[in-house]
C-alpha cells in the first residue's frame, strides 16, 4: 500500500519540514497491523517526493481478531488488504504524519499554513462507483485528478475493468488539507474497515471534515460510507455537520454588502459596473445567459427587461439572496411567457453543475474575490472547462484604486468577505493564464472614473472562446 506526496514549491526539500521526516534517511514505524516506512525516492530543490509505504501483515490481522481457529477461511489470509488503499492508510496518516495532518511545523510555521503545489498518488484505490465516483469525491475540492483503471486480467481484456484504480491528485492546497481529505475519503472508497468503531469516529469525522465536508455535494454519501451505514452514528454526524454551518452567514454577508456600497456610493460604481456588463452581453448577441453569483438579482432585473435575453439562469450559494431576488423580480406575478425566461437555482461555483451547461454567455460580477485562492482552480474548471460558454464577463475590484476611497482605511479591502483584491497586472496575468489553459481570448476594460496613475476602481475581463 503506497502513498506518495510531491511538491515543486522551491525549495521542494522543505517538504521534509512539513512532514517532520528527514529526506536523508528512511524511517520505520510499528503499527498494530504491520509496519509503515517513510522514505524519499526523489529529492531536489525543484521537486521532492515522500513515500509512505505500508507493510500490512494479513496473518497477524486474522490472529488478532480471535483466538479461535474455527470459522477462518482462506479469504482471511489471501485478500487485497496489503495492497489496496483503505482505513489502514488513514491510521498510518494519523499516527506517522500526525503533525502534518494537524498543520503543525515548528521550523516552517508559515509554510504549513500556506497553499503550495502538491501532488498525491495512490497506486491502488478501490472504487465501487468507478471513475465517476472518484471524480465526485475529489473534483469539488479543487483537485485535478488523473485516473488509471486496472483490468481484471491483462491476459484476458474481454473480462473488462476491475474495481481498482491508480489515482493522482494535483492542487495548490495546504498539506494539512490534502491529508485530511485523504484521511476521510480513502475509507469512504473501501467497503471494509479494519477496526471496531463508535461515537469517537463521529468526532474524528467532524474534526477532519471541518471547513469542507459540510458543504461537499457528496456529504451524506461520505458520512454514510465512512461510518459503514451505522444509522445512529450517521444521523449524529450529519446533525453535527449541520450545526457547524453558521446560521447567520447570509445576514453577515448582507451587512458586508451594505458596507461595500457605502464605500463605492459616491460614484455609483455598482450601477456603472452592471451597465458595462449588460452592454457587453447585449453586444455579443447572446440569448442564453448565466448570472453566476447573482446575489439579490440586480443584474437579473436588467437582463429580464431586455427581450434579447430569452433564457436567463441566476445561481447563488445563498438561499437568502435568492429569496430576495425572487421577491425583487416578482417572479410569482410575472406573465407565463416572461416567467419562462428566467430561473433561479442554489449552487456553488466550486462544484461542477451540469445545469450550467449549454449557455452562450456568463456574467461573474464581483464574485471571484470572495473565493479562497486555493479554490479558484475549482472555480475556473467549473466555468471554463465544464460549463464552457462562448463568452464570460468577469469584474473584480482594482486594489490600486482603494486609497482614493475616503471611507476606506489604509490597507483595508472594500468588503470584509474579500479573500483578496488584485492589481490590474495581477488580474490580467491570471486571466491570460486561463485563456491559454482553456482556449479563450481576453480583452480588458476599465469600469468607473479612470485615474492616470492607478486606473479605474473596477476592472472587467471579457473572455471569448477561440476553440
Amino acid at each position: 500500500m503506497l502513498l506518495t506526496l510531491s511538491t515543486t514549491r522551491v525549495p521542494a526539500t522543505d517538504l521534509g519540514f512539513l512532514l517532520h521526516k528527514n529526506p536523508a534517511r528512511t524511517q520505520t514505524f510499528s503499527l498494530s497491523f504491520g509496519s509503515a516506512h517513510v522514505f524519499y525516492p526523489e529529492v531536489s530543490d525543484d521537486r521532492c517526493t515522500a513515500a509512505l509505504l505500508l507493510d500490512v501483515d494479513p496473518v497477524a490481522l486474522v490472529r488478532g481478531t480471535s483466538g479461535r481457529k474455527e470459522g477462518r477461511t482462506l479469504a482471511q489470509y489471501v485478500n487485497d488488504r496489503p495492497y489496496v488503499a483503505s482505513s489502514f492508510l488513514s491510521v498510518a496518516i494519523a499516527q506517522v504524519l500526525g503533525s502534518a495532518l494537524g498543520g503543525r511545523s515548528k521550523e516552517r510555521t508559515e509554510l504549513a499554513a500556506s497553499p503550495i503545489p502538491l501532488e498525491a498518488r495512490l497506486d491502488v484505490v478501490p472504487s465501487r462507483g468507478g471513475e465517476e465516483f472518484l471524480r465526485r469525491l475529489f473534483e469539488p475540492l479543487g483537485y485535478e485528478i488523473d485516473i488509471e483503471p486496472y483490468p481484471l486480467d491483462s491476459t484476458f481484456p474481454e473480462w473488462g475493468e476491475s474495481l481498482y484504480f491508480s489515482v493522482t491528485l494535483k492542487a495548490v492546497v495546504r498539506l494539512a488539507d490534502l491529508l485530511s481529505h485523504l484521511y476521510l475519503l480513502i475509507p469512504t472508497l473501501d467497503s471494509g474497515k479494519h477496526y471496531a468503531f463508535g461515537s469517537d469516529e463521529v468526532e474524528k469525522l467532524v474534526r477532519q471534515g471541518e471547513g469542507w465536508l459540510e458543504s461537499h455535494p457528496e456529504k451524506e454519501t461520505i458520512v454514510r460510507r465512512y461510518l459503514k451505514g451505522r444509522r445512529t452514528l450517521v444521523q449524529d454526524a450529519l446533525e453535527q455537520l449541520t450545526e457547524t454551518e453558521t446560521p447567520d452567514l447570509d445576514e453577515v454577508e448582507a451587512q458586508h454588502d451594505r458596507e461595500e456600497e457605502v464605500v463605492e456610493r459616491k460614484i455609483s460604481l455598482h450601477e456603472q459596473r452592471l451597465g458595462s456588463v449588460l452592454a457587453v452581453l447585449k453586444g455579443s448577441g447572446a440569448h442564453r445567459i448565466l448570472d453566476l453569483g447573482c446575489g439579490e438579482g440586480r443584474l437579473l432585473e436588467l437582463l429580464l427587461k431586455d427581450k434579447q435575453f430569452t433564457n436567463i439562469l441566476g445561481m447563488d450559494v445563498s438561499y437568502r439572496s435568492l429569496g430576495i431576488a425572487q421577491d425583487k423580480l416578482r417572479l410569482e406575478r410575472l406573465p407565463p411567457m416572461q416567467r419562462e425566461r428566467i430561473s433561479l437555482i442554489q449552487g456553488s461555483l466550486i462544484y461542477r453543475d451540469r445545469r450550467l451547461e449549454g449557455y452562450e454567455a456568463a456574467a461573474v460580477v464581483e464574485v471571484i474575490e470572495h473565493l479562497d485562492l486555493p479554490r479558484l482552480n475549482a472555480f475556473t474548471r467549473v466555468v471554463f472547462e465544464f460549463a464552457r460558454p462562448q463568452m464570460v464577463v468577469m469584474t473584480t475590484p482594482n486594489i490600486e484604486y482603494n486609497p482614493k476611497f475616503e471611507t476606506l482605511a489604509a490597507g483595508q479591502f472594500r468588503h470584509k468577505d474579500h479573500r483578496f483584491e488584485w492589481t490590474r497586472a495581477e488580474f490580467q496575468a491570471w486571466v491570460e493564464t486561463l485563456c491559454l489553459r482553456f482556449g479563450y481570448a481576453a480583452r480588458f476594460l476599465p469600469i468607473g472614473p479612470e485615474d492616470a496613475d492607478v486606473g479605474a476602481p473596477s476592472q472587467m475581463a471579457v473572455l471569448e472562446k477561440t476553440a
